[in-house]
């Protein structure tokens, strides 16, 4: 596309056309916010009602 500008106050306000048009067209409409971070998985419960592994004379 060949562009012929014979002015420069054209010139101007067609670039400050097209720098509005992109900066519109770019980004999140609405407040800006910082996401959550994503929630820790919960440790597995332990039940009390199970006993502990019987520990190995060998392991000692």
């Amino acid at each position: 596309m060949i562009l012929i500008v014979k002015s420069s106050s054209a010139l101007n306000i067609g670039i400050t056309a097209v720098v509005f048009g992109l900066l519109a067209g770019c980004g999140q409409t609405g407040p800006l916010y910082l996401p959550k971070p994503p929630a820790k998985p919960a440790a597995p419960a332990v039940s009390p009602t199970t006993p502990p592994p019987p520990s190995s004379p060998a392991a000692q």
